[in-house]
């Protein structure tokens, strides 16, 4: 199978947000008190006060359009230019609201947005398109 890098390296950052919010789901699970739902706010935007049920279930989607990524599924291509032009636009208030100053937030932010446009731009790409089939 002849997966490009970038691609894996978009798989494992899927991997790793699905980790990240299985974790934190969990640990609300058993111990409601143990952490704070906006833990979950930067991949959630506004879905974690669902609850921990809501990070368990955009665990399991990020963890299915990774494990696609892997197998070169182009519908899990698609879902993840999808659920990355969905961060990008669930990103701009908070973007723009930490625009009117300059600091950390505003670096944050902008990042993720940058990492989004990068990951989206990518998996659009003619090349990188072809590799699904």
């Amino acid at each position: 199978m002849d997966r490009p890098l970038g691609v894996t390296a978009i798989a494992l950052l899927f991997f790793l947000a699905a980790l990240y919010l299985a974790v934190l789901g969990g640990v609300r699970l058993v111990s409601p008190d143990a952490i704070s739902l906006s833990l979950g706010a930067p991949l959630l935007h506004g879905l974690e006060i669902s609850g921990p049920y809501m990070f368990l279930l955009a665990a399991g989607v990020a963890a299915t359009v990774g494990f696609g990524l892997l197998r070169l599924r182009n519908l899990a291509r698609r879902a993840a230019i999808v659920l990355m032009t969905a961060g990008i636009v669930l990103l701009i208030p908070k973007f723009s609201a930490d625009a009117a100053e300059l600091s950390l937030r505003l670096l944050t932010a902008g990042l993720a947005v940058v990492i989004r446009v990068a990951i989206a731009w990518y998996l659009w790409q003619s090349s990188t398109a072809e590799k699904f089939h």
